[in-house]
């Protein structure tokens, strides 16, 4: 079980900046968990996304020394790929990678089809440079812009992504879309067929459908996780009323009311969720 804690997508959506100390102290805090990764960060445009301009400052200040956890960093184009490929203490590279024409569009700047160039172009700069790429198929579960969207396009697109030598993709549900027949039916399609590739959940949910949600990914044969302390996030360039990411906390009580080991240090995630308000209760 791969749990992959995403700080990053909880504070990107926040307006009042978020100064470089408090991320590096929270982050700090994170790398002592036990989390497998931690997506602390993103190489893209400020003017897009504000609150992430300082990541380079906030890698050079974390404290790698003990930690088991691996870094990714989230890219939208090949000029971010080379900036993140720039900091070996970086082990992933996500792309966001849209199955919805308008919402590539609307987060990326670019259409489906220059998405997938970009996404060859980043994926030679991982293996010339040691890393590894995570691709989010966002708006796998369907979207709010009514563009086509079925199962069959889902699994194509893995198929697509798969033979371009990706070995680690997440079903995003990116705008809260997805329920437990949609959850079950690709995962149960796709973890299967695609035994070579990391099939990963990234889905934003109510606090009210969040544990089923869960339930749903992990007794379909999921078994990476992207979740945020509070269930804080969303993708800012989605839709204006945001729907949080999963929260930590629901994955912690799901794993334990099942009794699933969840391979993470207790002590130090009771920490974490204490220091997390002061990003979350400071800065709106």
């Amino acid at each position: 079980m791969k749990i992959i804690e995403c700080p990053r997508d909880a504070m990107q959506g926040i307006k009042e900046f978020i100064p470089t100390q408090t991320k590096v102290e929270y982050l700090n805090t994170l790398l002592k968990v036990g989390f497998d990764t931690i997506d602390f960060g993103s190489f893209v445009s400020p003017k897009a996304i504000p609150q992430m301009q300082d990541t380079a400052e906030v890698l050079k200040q974390l404290d790698l020394s003990s930690t088991r956890s691996k870094l990714l960093a989230i890219v939208a184009n090949t000029r971010g790929a080379e900036q993140a490929c720039e900091f070996g203490e970086i082990r992933y590279l996500g792309f966001p990678f849209s199955i919805s024409e308008t919402f590539q569009q609307r987060n990326a700047n670019s259409s489906i089809a220059e998405s997938l160039v970009r996404v060859e172009e980043i994926q030679n700069l991982c293996l010339k440079h040691g890393k590894e790429l995570v691709v989010y198929i966002s708006m796998a579960f369907g979207n709010p812009y009514g563009d086509t969207w079925n199962s069959d396009i889902v699994i194509d697109w893995t198929k697509k992504l798969s033979s371009l030598g990706i070995k680690i993709i997440a079903l995003s549900d990116t705008v809260g879309v997805s329920d437990k027949a949609n959850i079950e039916y690709l995962f149960s399609n796709i973890i299967p067929e695609f035994k070579d590739v990391e099939i990963g959940a990234h889905l934003h949910s109510t606090k009210e459908k969040a544990l089923e949600k869960i339930e749903a990914a992990y007794r379909s044969g999921c078994q990476r996780f992207d979740v945020a302390i509070h269930g804080f996030g969303g993708c800012p360039m989605a839709k204006d009323d945001l729907t949080g990411n999963l929260a930590t906390e629901d994955l912690e009580l799901f794993f334990d009311s099942n009794e699933i080991p969840l391979g993470l240090d207790r002590q130090m995630l009771q920490q974490a969720y204490a220091e997390s308000w002061k990003v979350f209760n400071h800065y709106h």
